[in-house]
């Protein structure tokens, strides 16, 4: 999809705070309510903008602790990649999962209220699936960036 300046400006301010009022946006994109409402549409129907969430912080809601889990399967048939792709995002606590290159088939970003927690989860995800070689984890000491923003810097601007 091509997107000019204002589209690329709907998407960073939307990008910045999804609950930003057609008014406003339309203010800072110097449009219409009308041409906002139309172009988030679009914007919308071709999954640009796939979704609008809210983002909580997990410490206050009893989830303080981070992990960064790297997964290597026995096998890398496609059923069996599909298999541990289904197990890992029917998992609440798999906030995100990557199918990745290298040493690791898959990268998970997780999330427990302590290491019993984590423990009980690693039984769930990995000792009770024999497909699973190994897995490496890495335990979040601190957040210094947390972000699903997509850089919208150089996009072709007209």
């Amino acid at each position: 999809m091509e997107l000019d300046q204002a589209d690329i400006r709907i998407l960073a301010a939307m990008q910045e705070n999804a609950r930003i009022g057609l008014e406003a946006l339309a203010e800072s994109t110097a449009l219409s309510v009308a041409s906002v409402q139309r172009r988030l549409k679009q914007l919308r129907a071709k999954q640009v903008i796939t979704r609008e969430i809210a983002v909580l912080d997990p410490e206050k809601l009893g989830q303080a602790m981070s992990f960064i889990v790297m997964v290597e399967m026995e096998r890398e048939r496609a059923q069996q990649l599909d298999d541990f792709t289904r197990l890992a995002l029917a998992e609440p606590q798999v906030q995100q999962c990557y199918y990745i290159t290298g040493e690791a088939d898959f990268c998970l970003i997780c999330s427990a209220a302590d290491m019993k927690d984590f423990e009980a989860l690693t039984q769930r995800l990995f000792f009770d699936n024999n497909n699973v070689r190994r897995f490496k984890t890495s335990v979040v000491m601190g957040k210094k960036k947390v972000t699903l923003d997509v850089n919208l810097d150089g996009l072709n601007r007209k």
